[in-house]
């Protein structure tokens, strides 16, 4: 992707506006992004008795949204697709057709309401801000159109190949908000929001409220330990209310279909989204299982594909749900049912030796200060408690630690907290490194890194048999074997 400013080699006649309709989109939304500074200026007007600085601030934010209407135009031409950005500052975006990797498409309540979608163009590097590629909005009937005509190189079909008849892999259930609270998704929205009221500082006028008055006396009256469980009772519920609320509306509806050699996911219940992947680029996935989801049974599913990063929700295949699910639609992806659920080598003693140390340095020197320190009765009983949970930590750790290689694959799990289990197609790893840190050497261990171009670009083995290492390697990649490393 590239930046500039426009030139004059683009017929101004190739050029096409975003749908008219934005005209009642842009200003609305550059009110809500510009809240605290109209509320600043409310407040100030107010104080020194002059209102229209309010009514001003307003009307420039209006203003500045219908502009970007105005400025804003695009071309599809034959080799790139390019777009003019800017009010005050222009910018020009030009990607080339063939880079494109995915097309998604956004539309919030507002866009749905009026029949647009924003189509967004992913050559698979991270973009944001002012140079992602993003068409905000188009009338959603041309949604199919510009989609396929976007994609034309990328996804041209190589008529000589079968391809995998179209079906869906898997469709949402509301069975699968039972894990939405498990992610703690609503306490983060619980301290969003009050960070947002001080930041238009609104903190003042909440702390002198009838509300907060009466909770500072209910408090006195029932003491401190009781309102203290009161409040965590309070926020926990409110958490497991806003989490699953959360979910409902970005996952509901969700379906995952593939078509020949494209993926398609959609999901969303007011807030539509949808992805469309090569499926040709796809290099493996992985099974991400945060602690409290994997004790209820769920796992997420993420892809490992060129083109689409490795984080957050560019690569979400399948949201937490149960862990079969996710591993069927894995094994109909790859085609490598071994891969998925079969059985991992262990990377031995020392590894696991490891994962206790790593757990029990914090209790040990808790102890350590307990011992030396004057301490309160509890201290020992929160010792104790402590001690237990990351001995039960690193049992886990050393249970989930380990890799398998062979007929084509590289398979990795680590963690605990946050689990992972990786699936990578060896013929898409371009590169590796055997790292040791000092420790590491001293114990006779090291990690192994598997450099792709896909996902998160880079893979790790860790605390493998430092002697096995390049053995592990070039058992994945056969054409290692003919460097010194691998002998």
């Amino acid at each position: 992707m590239s930046s500039g400013v426009p030139g004059h080699h683009l017929a101004d006649a190739d050029w096409q506006r975003l749908s008219p309709r934005m005209l009642l989109v842009h200003p609305v939304h550059e009110v809500l992004r510009q809240i605290p500074v109209i509320v600043g200026t409310l407040v100030l007007g107010t104080a020194t008795g002059n209102p229209v600085l309010a009514f001003a601030a307003l009307g420039i934010t209006i203003a500045i949204g219908l502009a970007r209407w105005f400025t804003t135009s695009y071309r599809i031409g034959p080799g790139d697709v390019a777009l003019r950005t800017g009010v005050l500052q222009r910018k020009l975006l030009s990607v080339p057709r063939n880079r494109i990797r995915s097309v998604s498409t956004d539309a919030r309540l507002l866009h749905r309401v009026l029949g647009l979608t924003v189509l967004r163009v992913s050559t698979g590097q991270e973009a944001r801000g002012d140079a992602a590629f993003a068409l905000d909005a188009v009338r959603s009937e041309e949604v199919g159109r510009l989609r396929a005509l976007l994609l034309a190189d990328s996804l041209a079909v190589d008529e000589d190949q079968p391809s995998a008849p179209g079906r869906v892999l898997a469709r949402w259930t509301p069975s699968w908000l039972r894990y939405s609270p498990l992610s703690f998704t609503g306490l983060a929205m619980i301290a969003a929001a009050v960070g947002l009221v001080y930041q238009v500082g609104a903190g003042g006028a909440v702390r002198d409220s009838q509300i907060a008055r009466s909770g500072l006396q209910a408090a006195e009256r029932f003491g401190l330990g009781v309102s203290v469980a009161i409040v965590a009772v309070v926020l926990l519920l409110a958490s497991v209310v806003l989490s699953v609320l959360q979910s409902l509306l970005t996952y509901a509806n969700l379906e995952l279909r593939r078509d020949f050699e494209v993926l398609h996911l959609r999901h969303g219940l007011i807030r539509v989204r949808e992805h469309t992947f090569d499926m040709r680029r796809l290099r493996g996935g992985t099974l991400r299982e945060p602690l409290l989801v994997r004790l209820f049974g769920g796992a997420r599913l993420d892809a490992v594909m060129t083109g689409v990063g490795g984080e957050g929700q560019a690569s979400l295949l399948l949201p937490p749900c149960p862990k079969r699910t996710a591993e069927t639609v894995l094994t109909d992806l790859i085609e490598r049912r071994d891969a998925v659920t079969g059985a991992l080598r262990s990377h031995g003693p020392v590894a696991t030796r490891r994962r206790w140390t790593r757990a029990l340095a914090l209790p040990v020197l808790a102890g350590g200060a307990l011992l030396v320190a004057p301490t309160p009765t509890w201290a020992w009983p929160a010792w104790a408690v402590l001690t237990g949970c990351c001995a039960l930590l690193a049992v886990d750790r050393a249970r989930s630690l380990g890799h398998r290689v062979g007929d084509g694959w590289l398979i990795a799990r680590t963690g605990s907290l946050q689990r992972r289990r990786d699936c990578i197609e060896a013929s898409g790893i371009i590169g590796w490194t055997v790292r040791q840190t000092w420790m590491q050497r001293r114990a006779g261990v090291a990690t192994l890194v598997a450099a792709t171009a896909a996902g998160l670009k880079h893979y790790q083995v860790i605390d493998v048999p430092a002697d096995v290492a390049w053995s592990i390697a070039a058992e994945a990649s056969p054409w290692l074997t003919e460097t010194r490393w691998a002998g």
